[in-house]
């Protein structure tokens, strides 16, 4: 006999299935939908479907916040590529989640916890099967219930900031490398191009000392991209295959450092 429980993990993989099938967009590619949009209910478990060479977009209620010393928590790190970033700021402030799968045919499993809620997904790579970007309906809160906005990050000034990486561009020059990089002691600041849409900013995935892409907390405030962690090297992804298009950022002394920066960026503050 199958027990109740696997009843309802087979139903809620069909659902999911044919959720994901039906919210492919008409003339869309085959195998490859819109975003994803599910109604939120508590302690439910929704699927996420992703493809290698392409990232995947978790947006959270705009306005949350994680929470906790480790708010994204995954089964798989080692075959998954999971992150975080941040869009808009004041109430239209909004952090998404970013998880790209290194090979197909995987799955695991991702909690994550929030000043709202706690999100379980569960994550499975496919080949046919892909969603850019997935999101919630939310119900409307209680009448009178205020919603928290965080404060904007503080960018430091000028003379807080340790220039001491260096950019390494692997082909043609994109159009989004950053203008100037720089830490604070505890932070990096990478500034783009005035003027930088948030659909036209790269993740950023710190490298570790083995070269592989680790887990970084990192968000967006205008035009500068603030990792919450200093780091050697990390590199700046857009696109796949052979349009992929990569800026790494290496940390070298602050003389090298300063040679390397833009003209433009040096003096200059991020909007």
């Amino acid at each position: 006999a199958v027990s109740p429980l696997k009843r309802a993990a087979s139903s809620a993989t069909s659902q999911a299935s044919e959720s994901v099938k039906s919210s492919f967009s008409a003339g869309a590619k085959a195998g490859f939908g819109a975003i994803q949009i599910y109604p939120w209910s508590e302690g439910a478990l929704y699927q996420v479907y992703a493809a290698v060479g392409q990232i995947t977009t978790i947006a959270l209620e705009p306005g949350e916040s994680l929470t906790g010393a480790g708010p994204i928590a995954a089964g798989d790190t080692a075959r998954w590529i999971i992150g975080d970033t941040e869009s808009g700021s004041s109430a239209n402030r909004r952090v998404h989640i970013l998880v790209k799968p290194t090979r197909p045919d995987i799955s695991t499993n991702l909690v994550v916890t929030t000043d709202r809620r706690t999100y379980m997904i569960e994550l499975r790579a496919r080949e046919s099967l892909y969603m850019p970007a997935v999101a919630w309906a939310y119900p409307a809160p209680p009448a009178g219930q205020r919603q928290t906005v965080p404060a904007a990050p503080v960018i430091p000034a000028e003379a807080a900031r340790n220039y001491r990486y260096g950019l390494q561009v692997q082909g043609d020059s994109p159009p989004w490398r950053p203008v100037s990089v720089f830490d604070d002691g505890l932070r990096v600041y990478v500034v783009f191009p005035r003027g930088i849409v948030q659909g036209e900013m790269p993740p950023i995935f710190v490298l570790g000392s083995d070269g592989e892409p680790q887990i970084v907390n990192s968000r967006v405030h205008q035009n500068v991209l603030i990792v919450d962690r200093l780091f050697g090297a990390a590199e700046l992804r857009l696109g796949s295959g052979n349009r992929q298009q990569t800026v790494r950022i290496v940390r070298i002394n602050p003389t090298q450092a300063a040679d390397a920066q833009p003209a433009s960026a040096t003096g200059g503050s991020p909007s």
